[in-house]
């Protein structure tokens, strides 16, 4: 078994005649999970075409059969746990158990086309009503809620999802409070780590610098892990899987074979277990050539 896993994270700007193949190339490629953005508009492309994240997701697990397929990431800004629920147990009822949740508070510029304007404290508190009453509509049938920021009035949940006992979450997280959320209800843990400030590959400093921030939030997220198991949320012995988004560090990872097999290393030796890269793109963000992705190593 490889001692890490490959991700790769394809943006649902594409018409599905466009898209289809890079999906299908992803999983015969040898990427162990393809994800894609979940956002009404994504602040990096303000005026790109861009798709639904389910129905996206719900194409792609037609036309694959081993990838898994995950929202990167979910978040509060327009999801409400009951709604998205459905949406949730049906595409892994699709894709014969293959979903993952990757979930996060979100960036604002969604949350401004509803007309949103909540504190940084709301948006926290939300996130954490949003994950655990998601946890509850997808394991318990009959829900009422009734919280600060979601209500539900006997929800269902029939049939469940094909993964017993729901769908993995794997939680965003940087700060304490998010930390412990997914250290507590998550199953694996992932993080863009600090501000990427590097802007090519012979910023060596900046690209440093940045691992130095991902080293120090994987030690806060071991004690955050350590504190849920102190505290009875989770067992001793089943830590979360720890995802890191390798372009995070403002060098997209696939700007050439070596520099992405060199990111790979630097992740393993930090006990990241999963990393993900994005599909090169012709311009920023995640400016690359396509043609690097048949020159990487994915170890057997």
């Amino acid at each position: 078994m490889r001692d890490v896993r490959y991700g790769i994270c394809i943006l649902p700007e594409h018409p599905w005649r466009q898209a289809e193949p890079l999906w299908r190339h992803a999983e015969e490629r040898g990427f162990d999970h393809a994800w894609t953005y979940d956002h009404l508009v994504w602040g990096g492309l303000p005026d790109s075409p861009w798709h639904s994240t389910v129905a996206t997701l719900t194409a792609a697990a037609m036309v694959t059969e081993r990838i898994r397929l995950g929202t990167f990431v979910a978040s509060p800004n327009y999801r409400h746990p009951v709604t998205f629920t459905r949406d949730v147990v049906t595409l892994d009822d699709i894709s014969h158990g293959r979903v993952v949740l990757g979930l996060g508070t979100g960036g604002e510029r969604d949350a401004q086309i509803l007309g949103q304007h909540l504190s940084r404290g709301e948006r926290t508190r939300r996130f954490a009503e949003f994950v655990d009453l998601l946890d509850r509509t997808l394991t318990t049938d009959h829900v009422d809620h009734q919280g600060e920021f979601y209500g539900a009035v006997d929800a269902r949940n029939v049939p469940g999802c094909v993964q017993q006992p729901r769908v993995p979450f794997v939680v965003a997280a940087n700060g304490p409070k998010a930390m412990a959320l997914a250290a507590r209800q998550g199953q694996g843990w992932v993080t863009t780590g600090p501000a990427g400030q590097a802007q090519d590959l012979t910023d060596t400093a900046a690209v440093d610098a940045w691992w130095d921030g991902v080293g120090e939030l994987s030690e806060r997220f071991c004690v955050a892990v350590e504190q849920a198991v102190a505290d009875g949320h989770r067992p001793g012995g089943h830590d979360p899987d720890r995802y890191l988004s390798l372009d995070s560090s403002g060098v997209p990872a696939l700007r050439s074979p070596g520099f992405f097999a060199e990111q790979v290393g630097r992740a393993r030796e930090l006990g990241f277990t999963d990393v993900i890269v994005h599909w090169p793109r012709p311009e920023d963000p995640y400016r690359a050539d396509p043609a690097v992705l048949d020159h990487i190593e994915l170890e057997p």
